[in-house]
C-alpha cells in the first residue's frame, strides 16, 4: 500500500534530483532537496485537509486529483504562477515575465516580492474563511470543547464568518498594510482588494460545490425512499461499492461525490492548494532565486503531499483519528494569520512550518488518547457483561 501510494512521488524524488545535478551541480541538487522538504513541511495540514474533502469523492475523481491536479500544482502554481504574478503586477507582457525570470533574476526575485502584500493577503482571506466556517459549525466531535462550544453558538448567526474576515481584512488594511517593507509605501488599497477577491473566491468555489454536493444528498434520500421495498438488495450493492472504492464510506454517497459535484470540489480543492504554496513561493526565494530550481523543488515536495492526502484517504486515517482535521485547521487558522502579519513583518518559514506540525501533532496524541479510553472503556463493559452473564 505504501509503496503503491508513494511510488510516483519516490520516482519523481529520484529523476528530480538527478535533473538537478546534471544541470546545476552538487549545489543545485542540495537547494532542490531543501525546498522539496521546505514545501513537505510547509503543507503537511493541506494534505489532511485535502484528505478529508477528497474522501467525498469517488476513485475517478480521487485519481484525476493525483494526476491532473498534480500537474496543476507543480507546473501550475510552483513555476507559472509567480511568473504570472510579476507580469501582472509589473504590467508586462507574458514573454517579457519569462524572460525576465530567465534572464534578470535579481529584478524577477524583488518584483514577487513586492507582490507579496497581494498575494498574502488573497491567500491569507482565503485560508482563513476555511477555518471559520470550521469553527463556527456544530460539530458532534469536539476536540478543544472550552473554545468550540461558543464558537459554535456564534455561528449559528448567518454569514457571522464573512463578518469576522472582512473585519481582520478591515484591520489588516489599516495597520501592517499602510507601511510594507515588500515593495515599500502604502498597500492598504492593494491588500484590500486583494482580501476581497480571496474572500469571494472562496464563497463562488466553495458555494458552488457545496451546493452540488447538497443537492445529490437530497436526491440520495429521495432515492432511499422510493426504494425501502429494495433495502435488502440495496445494501448489497452498497457494500460491494464500498469495496470497489477502497473501503470508503464518506461524503455524499457510498460511491462517493461524481459529476459536476465532484468536479467543484476539485476546484476547490486545486484553489486550497494554490492558497497554501503561496507562502511556499514566497518563502523559496530565500533559499534560491532561480524559478527552475523553484518549480523542481516544490513541485517534488507537493508530489509528496498528494501522495499523502490519498494515503490518508485509503487508510481512513481521518476516521481512526478524529482530531486530526481539528489540528489541521487550527493550523490553516494560524497559517492565514502568519500570511497577513507577513505583510508587513518577515517570519521565518521554520516558524511557519512548526507551528502547523504542531498542532497536527497534538491533535494526533489527542486523537490517540482518545482511542485508548474508549478502548478501555470497551473492555471494561465487555468484562462487565460476562461476569453478569456468569452469575
Amino acid at each position: 500500500m505504501l509503496l503503491k501510494t508513494f511510488g510516483w512521488s519516490f520516482a519523481v524524488t529520484a529523476g528530480g534530483l538527478a535533473l538537478a545535478g546534471v544541470l546545476w551541480g552538487w549545489k543545485g541538487l542540495a537547494i532542490v532537496g531543501i525546498l522539496s522538504i521546505l514545501e513537505i513541511s510547509l503543507s503537511f495540514d493541506n494534505a489532511v485537509i485535502n484528505a478529508g474533502i477528497l474522501r467525498k469523492m469517488n476513485a475517478f475523481w480521487q485519481k484525476i486529483f493525483l494526476t491532473v491536479g498534480i500537474l496543476i500544482a507543480v507546473f501550475g502554481m510552483r513555476l507559472v504562477f509567480p511568473v504570472v504574478i510579476v507580469a501582472i503586477t509589473a504590467k508586462l507582457g507574458p514573454i517579457e515575465a519569462v524572460d525576465l525570470a530567465i534572464n534578470d533574476k535579481e529584478k524577477y526575485e524583488h518584483l514577487v516580492t513586492a507582490a507579496h502584500p497581494s498575494i498574502a493577503a488573497f491567500g491569507g482571506i482565503f485560508l482563513l474563511m476555511i477555518f471559520l466556517d470550521f469553527i463556527f459549525e456544530e460539530r458532534d466531535i469536539k476536540w478543544l470543547a472550552w473554545l468550540e462550544k461558543p464558537l459554535a453558538k456564534l455561528g449559528k448567526l448567518d454569514t457571522f464568518s464573512i463578518v469576522v474576515a472582512l473585519g481582520v481584512l478591515l484591520i489588516a488594511a489599516t495597520t501592517v498594510a499602510t507601511d510594507v517593507a515588500h515593495g515599500g509605501g502604502d498597500k492598504s488599497s492593494t491588500v484590500l482588494l486583494s482580501g476581497v477577491a480571496g474572500l469571494v473566491t472562496y464563497l463562488i468555489v466553495g458555494g458552488i460545490s457545496g451546493y452540488f454536493e447538497d443537492k445529490l444528498e437530497e436526491d440520495e434520500e429521495e432515492d432511499d425512499e422510493d426504494e425501502s421495498d429494495e433495502k435488502s438488495g440495496k445494501d448489497n450493492a452498497d457494500e460491494k461499492a464500498v469495496a470497489a472504492n477502497g473501503g470508503q464510506r464518506g461524503g455524499a454517497t457510498v460511491m462517493g461525490l461524481a459529476g459536476k459535484a465532484a468536479f467543484f470540489m476539485f476546484l476547490y480543492l486545486e484553489v486550497i492548494d494554490a492558497s497554501f504554496s503561496f507562502d511556499g513561493v514566497i518563502s523559496a526565494f530565500a533559499i534560491t532565486n532561480d524559478i527552475f530550481e523553484i518549480g523542481l523543488g516544490l513541485g517534488i515536495g507537493a508530489m509528496y503531499i498528494r501522495s499523502l492526502t490519498v494515503y490518508l484517504v485509503r487508510k481512513g486515517t481521518l476516521d481512526d483519528y478524529v482530531y486530526l482535521e481539528h489540528g489541521a485547521h487550527y493550523a490553516i487558522g494560524a497559517l492565514a494569520l502568519i500570511l497577513i502579519v507577513t505583510i508587513k513583518y518577515e517570519i521565518h518559514e521554520v516558524i511557519t512550518g512548526l507551528v502547523g506540525v504542531v498542532l497536527i501533532g497534538a491533535s494526533y496524541w489527542s486523537s490517540v488518547v482518545r482511542n485508548r479510553r474508549e478502548g478501555a472503556a470497551g473492555e471494561g463493559s465487555e468484562t462487565k457483561t460476562e461476569v453478569t452473564s456468569g452469575v
